[in-house]
């Protein structure tokens, strides 16, 4: 689909969509009860559908209303009887590969779009250790037959944060005691964090010894409960950066005590310039001229393309460092914010784990690719805000991947959109 955005100032309150990353980890701890839990502010998004078919197809129920779910766990999983379609989430992929060692009899995974060719190694080794069969020949489908047994699991943790998660589900359900050990510095920790919290919800725990290193003590079961989800720090730094490009916004359904990382934004937007402050339980953002930063992605890559459209229309260098791991996102997010803020006339040059960027005051408009990447469409969408035509944008619908309303909120502030 391709929209086109007209420039206008955002005005009133955002309700924040609830955390995709919450909602995944919720939803798979429910998965694994014996007994029927509840989860609470849901949005169906095209990553959260493919975690709900995966389950469905591991043999367990669910019950779907309107915002919530009901979620009948047996306390086991049954072997699949198709393969289990991903989508393009690589949570739901990455979370899942080692619940196939919880069935008898092999499970397939398929997927989309670049899902296919993202990175899996740090399973492989580990299934190599442990006689688990495997097969793959560098892109979907992959085939997983075999049991883990309790050990001491080594594994990079400069890759993603996800394949540590994955792990922290499982191994307490073994028959043993297991530990995680990180062989190099563990990016995006703050995942494992919602994880273990999430966990814990679930009367799962993992014992943290340090970043790098966990204890999971086996035999342990996973107990039914009621969990609701907390608004996205992720998403709401779209709003954030709109309100300080603009003449500010509310932000509602944000935790202020968050464990969220993409909290993040909040500090990144204040090293800018950006005046912030909570009231009663809103974010406030206030309009504000915004300068240049030295920016640190490694613990946030999901902020990179919103940061940099934020950057492109401060006064100053913003160097945003440490980005490497943001290409092998759902695209290569350096090289697609670079390509399309500059047709923009934004001022971007890409490095290899880094953008710099030289502010401009305003942007032209024009023609621009959504690089079949949410994070990229909503990011462009808010630089429409600056720019002195209309921005139109292709392949916006992919926003449908975690934010499917993202264009009624947009409209709903104030946005003019044809579609």
């Amino acid at each position: 689909m391709t929209r086109t955005v007209q420039s206008a100032i955002l005005n009133g309150i955002v309700k924040i969509p609830p955390s995709k990353s919450l909602s995944h980890r919720a939803i798979l701890a429910a998965a694994l009860t014996d007994g029927v839990s509840t989860i609470e502010n849901l949005v169906f998004s095209e990553d959260i559908e493919a975690t709900l078919e995966a389950i469905m197809g591991l043999g367990v129920e669910i019950s779907k209303s309107k915002n919530s779910l009901k979620i009948m766990g047996r306390g086991k999983l049954e072997s699949p009887i198709w393969p289990l379609h991903c989508k393009a989430s690589g949570s739901t992929l990455r979370f899942l590969i080692p619940f196939a060692c919880l069935v008898d009899g092999p499970v397939v995974f398929t997927g989309e779009g670049k899902l296919g060719t993202r990175p899996l190694d740090p399973y492989f080794d580990l299934f190599d250790q442990q006689g688990v069969r495997y097969y793959y020949d560098g892109k979907l489908p992959l085939l997983v037959e075999g049991q883990l047994k309790a050990d001491t699991y080594r594994m990079p943790g400069n890759v993603s944060s996800q394949f540590v998660t994955g792990l922290m589900y499982v191994l307490p359900l073994l028959d043993g005691d297991s530990e995680i050990i990180l062989t190099s510095p563990l990016e995006s920790r703050d995942y494992v964090e919602l994880t273990i919290q999430v966990l814990k919800h679930f009367g799962i725990n993992v014992e943290t010894v340090t970043a790098e290193h966990y204890i999971i003590r086996g035999n342990q079961q996973y107990r039914p409960a009621r969990y609701r989800v907390e608004g996205d720090f992720s998403q709401s730094a779209f709003w954030i950066a709109a309100g300080l490009m603009g003449n500010g916004l509310e932000l509602a359904e944000l935790d202020q005590n968050t464990r969220q990382g993409d909290k993040r934004i909040l500090e990144i937007a204040k090293s800018m310039g950006g005046n912030l402050k909570w009231d009663a339980g809103m974010l406030n953002v206030t309009g504000t001229k915004t300068k240049g930063a030295v920016i640190d992605a490694s613990q946030c890559p999901d902020l990179v393309p919103i940061v940099a459209t934020l950057a492109a229309v401060s006064s100053g260098e913003t160097r945003i460092i440490n980005a490497g791991r943001v290409r092998i996102k759902e695209s290569d997010r350096l090289r697609a914010i670079c390509s399309e803020l500059n047709k923009l006339g934004a001022n971007i040059k890409e490095e290899q784990e880094c953008l710099v960027i030289n502010g401009v005051e305003r942007l032209t408009g024009g023609v621009v690719e959504g690089w079949e990447d949410h994070r990229i469409v909503m990011s462009l969408a808010v630089a429409a805000m600056k720019c002195d035509g209309p921005l139109t944008i292709e392949g916006s619908d992919a926003v449908g991947k975690s934010y499917p309303h993202f264009f009624d909120d947009f409209k709903a502030l104030g946005g003019m959109i044809n579609e």
